[in-house]
């Protein structure tokens, strides 16, 4: 996070008036939702990204299997109940 502007001081700020207290209120107030925006777009900033790498990930390992079963079909083997493998050549 970057540093937001300085909080004034109660030294800084003593508000002699109701508009006064006012004013520094709101001040804090407005300080408090940037920096709230700023955090809430950075967290879905992150959330956009995780997904675009899911997404990603996701279409990798689907093309593995589609290779891997691609790769099983050209050697011959084939999947039989269960799970054992055996080469097709082999079958009587």
């Amino acid at each position: 996070l970057e540093p937001g502007p300085a909080v004034p001081t109660m030294a800084e700020t003593d508000p002699k008036t109701v508009q006064d207290l006012t004013a520094v209120v709101q001040t804090l107030l407005q300080q408090m939702q940037d920096k709230f925006q700023t955090m809430s777009d950075q967290i879905i900033g992150r959330n956009i990204l995780l997904k675009n790498e899911l997404d990603d990930m996701s279409c990798r390992i689907d093309d593995l299997e589609k290779n891997i079963a691609d790769l099983m079909t050209q050697a011959g083997v084939e999947e039989l109940e269960g799970e054992n493998k055996t080469p097709a050549a082999n079958k009587s």
